[in-house]
């Protein structure tokens, strides 16, 4: 048997990204673990519905911007309150590309990782 486990995003300010994905997406830490030496820390975000964790790795040796390349990996999060969300990330000015054909659009997060949102659709 495989499952999805989790996907991790590097992060510079953890304590921000957490802040980040609780108001945007209501997910909450679930796990830490952090190095004696104070090296590093690791954060599991949960939607708490499905087993699947978003992992948060703080670094203190890197504490520069990450180079995400051109950006074209993404997360994606499925949600049926579509239209009161958007208005929420509208007023948090976190939208960094709508593709209205499509019906979806992208928020970045204090990283400039892009996390796609899509409606459900019936």
């Amino acid at each position: 048997m495989i499952t999805f486990n989790h996907f991790n995003f590097n992060v510079k300010n953890l304590e921000k990204s957490i802040a980040f994905y609780d108001r945007a997406l209501g997910l909450k830490p679930v796990r830490e673990i952090a190095a004696p030496d104070g090296s590093f820390k690791i954060v599991y975000l949960s939607d708490g519905i499905t087993e699947f964790r978003l992992e948060l790795t703080w670094l203190a040796a890197h504490p520069q911007n990450y180079d995400l390349g051109e950006c074209e990996f993404h997360l994606a999060f499925l949600l049926d309150e579509f239209d009161e969300l958007m208005k929420k990330h509208e007023e948090m000015g976190c939208i960094c590309f709508k593709n209205e054909k499509m019906g979806i659009y992208f928020i970045e997060d204090p990283d400039g990782y892009w996390i796609e949102i899509v409606p459900v659709r019936n």
